[in-house]
């Protein structure tokens, strides 16, 4: 048997210094705490903290069991209550995974303790074994849950346990980051020759990796001696010597993961070793391919029972109704909207994220009107295909699921499915899990690789940079002889339609309306055009009173309630991507009569600022004609996303729109 040779990948954006440089070990035992521990009572370069995790520590390492390989995985952790709202991190839980009635993981050992400094002496409150609850999750998982007894604030809390699985396909994955600073955290994996792995890296924490040590380690096999199929009741050892490969990485001082605006989800983010097996030694001589393709995985999933199998199957109760639905129908296009159509107008959505049907058949779907994301777009696969459309369904991770890795074809990124049907030679893209218009998908579909599942399981992405999101807003306010009257158009277009449509259907239009009253009085000849027609944009009407006051000097901001009053983007600096769900372009006009008995003191000054050149711009124009004063305002970004050193300029792009955007028009009255 060859030594492993594991390779190490780094995904574009990540930041895991492999070096072969020895890491200090650290000296945290279980159960050794000293009066010392509780001297720093915050996380140093964090003050906000409200737990600082002391040290976490885990190992995978490979064990003989029976004729089988085990894998056993340790985890120490310790952590610093630095107030209540940290309290969380003493509420633990831990699952296992059952296979059968007879086997699953197990977890031999489990002990927990808390420590509380009292008269300069440290007192430990262990865990009471009959204080942890075990109970049967759904798809086979058991959880272990605890909260640790006496905490307060200050305590230091600490727990191992270990685990131990015959499914040991997949390593356990590492985060080195979390919700609260990590000041040591620390992991090590132990591989034997019959197996390599890919290691797959993410995040922006600095991780280092000590050099990868070789030895040799003894396999102690046992099982049945076998004859004509049944057991002779006689045990066959087997003793293995194999080459062990030990990697160790080391994190200090992680800061905690803390949310920011416009990101898909943390998850894409967090500092985390992952592992995907790739190659299987079962015997000398022998290599196994294991990782699969990505046209594997698609056929695999379209002969998957709860997956593509469903489109083949007992199928033939749509063929009436199908005909029905595309006679007269003239050309594909119009066939394939007449059964979005029916489907999304039908079919209740009962879960949006999901990789697997609901329901055990397309039929069960259609007779009862509902089910998840998938089960609803086969069913549209299904018609598209017995109108005689070629039409697949396509996979893909939303936004909150985190990026799906082009070069590796790992099914659990996948939570999402959407149909693509072919039309004058070209794909169409389809979801009629929500109310959206023929060819629209959600916002949240868009996060970059995707699959259709065809035998080439041709890649596509959708990306939120090729979405551009337009908002036109125009004000007309003049005076006539009962005071200044006014008039409001705007018109967003598609995601921001949805939106508007989401409101209106959540609390109806007048309660939409009334959030106009905190700019103008009397707001009246409200309408909202093309509300049900989703392939539309929506147009917002509505007259209005406005009352400007009677002071000496007058103070008008010509945004009208319209203005970006905050910086999205608080933070200083900024460790990840921006992500903003589109692109956008929104336009402002303003034509307003000055009104009687005053004239302009003072005006804004007109700007025109451009970012990254050509990548947006932010337009303020503003003049006087007369009795009248002329606006303009337009905030346009090329780009949805933008790279962490990007962030800087980004800020102050936005901080300057805030501040122009806040100033105001100046009237004095007439002496």
């Amino acid at each position: 048997m060859r030594i492993t040779r594991v390779v190490l990948p780094i995904l574009t954006g990540c930041l895991l210094t492999l070096s072969t440089v020895a890491q200090e070990k650290n000296n945290i035992k279980y159960g050794k705490i000293t009066p010392d521990d509780f001297k720093k009572t915050a996380y140093e370069q964090d003050t906000s903290a409200h737990a600082v995790v002391l040290a976490d520590i885990g190992s995978s390492e490979f064990e003989a069991d029976r004729q089988y390989l085990r894998l056993v995985y340790k985890r120490h952790k310790r952590v610093k209550i630095v107030d209540k709202a940290g309290y969380d991190e003493a509420s633990v839980t831990l699952y296992l995974y059952k296979y059968n009635s007879q086997d699953g993981d197990k977890m031999p050992t489990l002990k927990a303790s808390t420590y509380n400094l009292e008269n300069g002496k440290v007192v430990e409150t262990k865990l009471d074994s009959k204080d942890i609850f075990s109970k049967e999750e759904e798809d086979n998982w058991i959880s272990k849950k605890f909260t640790l007894p006496a905490v307060k604030e200050g305590s230091i809390i600490e727990y191992t346990y270990t685990t131990t699985s015959l499914n040991n396909f997949r390593l356990r994955a590492w985060d080195f980051q979390g919700e609260y600073p990590r000041l040591w955290s620390e992991y090590t994996v132990s591989i034997p020759e019959f197996f390599d792995y890919i290691f797959i890296a993410q995040g922006y924490q600095e991780v280092k990796r000590d050099p990868r040590k070789d030895g040799m380690k003894s396999f102690p096999f046992r099982g049945d001696i076998q004859a004509f199929g049944m057991s002779t009741g006689q045990t066959e050892y087997s003793n293995v010597s194999a080459n062990v490969s030990t990697y160790r990485w080391v994190a200090k001082d992680v800061p905690a993961l803390k949310a920011e605006p416009f990101i898909t989800t943390l998850d894409n983010y967090v500092g985390r070793i992952d592992f995907q097996r790739s190659v299987e030694r079962p015997s000398p001589g022998v290599v196994k391919q294991v990782m699969t393709t990505w046209p594997k995985l698609s056929e695999e999933m379209m002969k998957e029972e709860r997956y593509g199998a469903a489109l083949d199957k007992y199928n033939g109760f749509l063929n009436d109704d199908v005909e029905t639905l595309t006679k007269g129908a003239t050309t594909d296009e119009e066939k394939a909207r007449r059964i979005y159509s029916f489907i999304k107008n039908n079919v209740t959505c009962t879960g949006h994220y999901a990789r697997y049907m609901d329901k055990p058949s397309l039929k069960s779907v259609y007779t009862g009107k509902n089910g998840n994301v998938v089960d609803i777009n086969l069913l549209l696969v299904a018609m598209l295909r017995k109108a005689h459309l070629t039409a697949y369904p396509v996979m893909l991770g939303a936004r909150n699921e985190g990026y799906v890795n082009p070069l590796y074809p790992l099914l659990d990124r996948f939570n999402y499915t959407i149909a693509q049907v072919e039309l004058d030679g070209k794909p169409c893209y389809l979801d009629a899990s929500y109310p959206l218009g023929f060819g629209k998908l959600h916002s949240s579909c868009y996060n970059g690789h995707a699959r259709v599942m065809d035998a080439a399981a041709t890649p596509v992405s959708f990306d939120a940079d090729s979405l551009l999101e337009q908002q036109f807003t125009a004000l007309l306010i003049m005076q006539d002889s009962t005071g200044m009257k006014g008039t409001y158009q705007q018109r967003p277009t598609y995601f921001g339609s949805y939106s508007l449509r989401d409101q209106v259907r959540d609390k109806g239009k007048d309660e939409y309306f009334k959030t106009f009253e905190k700019a103008f009085t009397n707001v009246h000849n409200t309408s909202i055009e093309d509300l049900d027609s989703l392939d539309k944009s929506v147009m917002v009407k509505c007259d209005f009173d406005w009352q400007p006051g009677e002071e000496d000097m007058l103070y008008i901001n010509p945004m009208f309630g319209q203005a970006t009053k905050e910086n999205p983007f608080k933070s200083p600096d900024r460790k990840y991507p921006v992500e903003m769900p589109c692109t956008m372009d929104e336009i402002y006009t303003l034509n307003l009569e000055i009104p009687a008995g005053y004239d302009v003191e003072e005006l804004p000054k007109s700007t025109m600022v451009t970012f990254n050149e050509d990548e947006g711009m932010f337009q303020y124009m503003i003049a006087q004609a007369e009795r009248n004063i002329q606006f303009r305002c337009r905030i346009k970004l090329k780009r949805a996303n933008f790279r962490p050193d990007e962030y800087e300029a980004l800020r102050g792009f936005f901080d300057m729109i805030v501040k122009k955007q806040g100033e105001q028009i100046v009237l004095k009255k007439k002496a």
